[in-house]
């Protein structure tokens, strides 16, 4: 079925807009995939702050070609959806790699990411990075981790400091105490 011209000026349009805001693209195919299982797959997406498609090639491509991005011609064949990562990018790759492993319909084809095209083992390799809140946790940790060492260091000086002076302060009252 034919697409009227309106309506792929819309499309394109919407690709774009898509597009300028992610951080990153995914493209997969997804051939033989039920509605049931795009929709779960759109959900997880949602969950994370990004967006799924199933998009043209050709109108894809056109809208990657305005926003100045390089079109992976390549990547652009068959049955493709796209997978665009509004949120964090490692986050995105890793939701489509984990669903990809439990689904054989689906198929990482690669990327693009700070105009640079990825291929399928560079997206996976970045679905093993840490999300954003997990790297902040583990700086916390490395930070934290010498100020408890410090905090401790000097409390027990501290408390070696009172003991001294509250010992002296005792011998002096048990002294004239003792003279009497």
């Amino acid at each position: 079925m034919a697409i009227s011209k309106k309506r792929k000026d819309t499309l394109v349009s919407q690709y774009k807009e898509l597009i300028d805001d992610s951080n990153a693209i995914f493209l997969t195919e997804y051939g033989g995939m039920t509605v049931k299982d795009l929709q779960e797959l759109r959900s997880k997406v949602r969950e994370i702050d990004g967006k799924f498609y199933i998009t043209k090639n050709t109108l894809l491509q056109l809208a990657l070609e305005q926003s100045d991005i390089p079109a992976p011609s390549e990547l652009l064949v068959g049955q493709v959806a796209t997978g665009f990562a509004l949120g964090e990018a490692p986050t995105m790759a890793k939701t489509l790699v984990n669903y990809a492993k439990g689904d054989d319909n689906l198929t990482i084809k690669g990327g693009i990411m700070n105009l640079k095209i990825l291929s399928a083992s560079d997206v996976e390799a970045l679905a093993e990075l840490p999300s954003l809140d997990q790297l902040r946790a583990q700086i916390l940790g490395l930070i934290d981790g010498p100020a408890r060492g410090i905090v401790s260091t000097l409390s027990s000086g501290v408390r070696q400091v009172v003991n001294v002076v509250d010992a002296y302060a005792k011998s002096e009252e048990a002294e004239p105490e003792a003279a009497a």
